[in-house]
């Protein structure tokens, strides 16, 4: 029932925020309502069960790490004033709908773990649950890193047409990403000593359908096009990409 109620509640308040999105046309409500969806589901699972020490700290994991992003998110897109993933999509209603309904959807499934741990009344840690919030830690260090140097990079005006192959990003060409991935797979290795073998099983789809979104459609797919097309021609680009793996450090 937890599980269907959170779908409800995460299509519901997508689907609240797209209104007024869509009549006004702005971008300001896409990302941060992302955070928000993930925010009220872990608090809407917390309040609604029995409350144990292992499920305050996964609390408190998801809302440090959507607080963290939404706080990031909203202040570039203040910034930016808009985002260009939806210059063909925010005028038309289907399409920007379209994109409402998936980031709802993924909220959902990528919460599914967190919503099988917070309905168990008696949930307890292991080691392996210090293993992934060790993995949680390094996942949101990492992305928040990456976030903050890209933002500094893309300020400077020094920086303009340039492309960020500093810090955290020597060695990686999405770290945001892959700490992004990491959080998730420290979230599911944290819960799932307290859940039976099957929702341990069903639970996987949490981190595996961020990372295959991330990797295959939405995010690391549409930025290397973008740096593709502008900088491809670059032959001190084209070392970087050779020098720098997409996700993870290239050891040969």
């Amino acid at each position: 029932m937890d599980i269907l109620i959170s779908f409800i509640v995460a299509i519901g308040i997508n689907m609240l925020m797209f209104i007024p999105a869509f009549i006004w046309k702005t971008d300001k409500l896409t990302d941060i309502s992302y955070a928000v969806t993930f925010v009220a589901l872990v608090l809407f699972g917390f309040l609604t069960n029995v409350i144990t020490l292992p499920k305050i700290i996964l609390l408190a994991m998801i809302s440090v790490w959507a607080i963290r992003l939404g706080t990031y998110l909203l202040v570039r897109i203040w910034k930016t004033g808009r985002d260009r993933r939806f210059d063909d999509k925010r005028d038309f209603f289907w399409k920007f709908l379209g994109f409402w309904l998936l980031q709802g959807l993924t909220v959902w499934v990528v919460m599914i773990p967190s919503t099988f741990f917070l309905g168990i009344d008696e949930t307890y840690m292991t080691a392996l649950s210090f293993v992934g919030l060790g993995v949680w830690v390094v996942g949101l260090i990492l992305e928040s890193l990456a976030d903050a140097q890209k933002y500094k990079f893309i300020n400077n005006v020094d920086n303009k047409g340039k492309w960020i192959q500093s810090g955290v990003w020597s060695f990686s060409r999405h770290p945001n990403y892959l700490g992004e991935i990491m959080v998730w797979i420290g979230v599911y290795l944290f819960v799932i000593c307290s859940l039976p073998l099957s929702e341990k099983l069903v639970s996987l789809i949490g981190p595996l359908f961020i990372a295959g979104l991330i990797i295959f459609v939405s995010g690391i797919p549409l930025l290397e096009k973008y740096s593709d097309d502008r900088w491809g021609e670059d032959p001190k680009y084209q070392a970087y990409k050779k020098q720098v793996g997409v996700l993870f450090p290239k050891i040969f």
